[in-house]
């Protein structure tokens, strides 16, 4: 059900902002240049709005966000239930799941940090 509401929601921004994108070109470039500056992806010289303002709104977009949305669904945490088994990298670049760590009866403890 979670995932046909996410779809429905999605779709309903994708066409909404696909028909204001050709109705008010220019109000929608000034609209995801503003975006732009919120993720600080207009701070590099060479990434344009020519090349990614576009692509905002298409079908790729559509199903790129999709997947990250369904994807973040089985990596939520809810208190009573079971964990997620969430995907981690290694050092050694390794891709792995939580629950690959976890011995016999043993509790799994995560410590989460900062280094900068």
């Amino acid at each position: 059900l979670q995932k046909i509401l996410i779809l429905l929601h999605v779709t309903t921004c994708v066409v909404i902002g696909k028909t204001l994108m050709l109705l008010f070109p220019n109000a929608m470039k000034r609209y995801i240049l503003k975006q732009g500056e919120k993720s600080r992806m207009n701070e590099n010289p060479k990434f344009s709005y020519e090349n990614w303002g576009p692509t905002f709104f298409s079908f790729k977009y559509l199903l790129f966000v999709l997947k990250v949305k369904w994807k973040r669904l089985e990596d939520e945490a809810h208190e009573g239930h079971p964990a997620p088994n969430t995907p981690v990298v290694t050092f050694n670049g390794e891709v792995r799941h939580l629950f690959d760590f976890m011995q016999d009866n043993r509790p799994l403890i995560l410590n989460f940090g900062s280094c900068t």
